[in-house]
């Protein structure tokens, strides 16, 4: 099987679950599960958050999920109990379709090693 066919069958399975977990009948986008997995790395559960707080875990996802590929590192917790990561590599550019690509990977293996799929 090809890495972009294993990758799409992949994505298929996390899509699926999560939509079916999180949401009332409609597929998730890239962005509510970037979301969800921000949520998860702050680890203080589910709760309403700010709008600033709702890019912050977007941001903590983002940077767990690119630590695999060398672009992040895990830094420190602050004093709220929020993750904090520094830059190792930066990012190379990415045409619109390479990042999702890219973030589909990386979501990929982060449920992977959680166990998900």
């Amino acid at each position: 099987m090809s890495r972009d066919q294993n990758l799409k069958e992949e994505w298929e399975k996390v899509l699926n679950i999560l939509s079916a977990t999180f949401s009332e009948g409609e597929v998730l986008n890239l962005d509510a599960i970037i979301y969800l997995i921000g949520v998860q790395e702050l680890g203080q559960g589910a709760k309403e958050f700010k709008k600033d707080d709702k890019l912050n875990l977007m941001h903590i996802a983002i940077c767990r999920l690119l630590e695999p590929f060398g672009y992040y590192e895990f830094d420190f917790f602050d004093s709220d109990g929020w993750p904090h990561y520094k830059v190792l590599e930066a990012l190379p550019p990415l045409k619109s379709g390479e990042q999702t690509v890219l973030m589909k990977e990386a979501i990929v293996l982060y449920f992977k090693k959680n166990e998900l799929i």
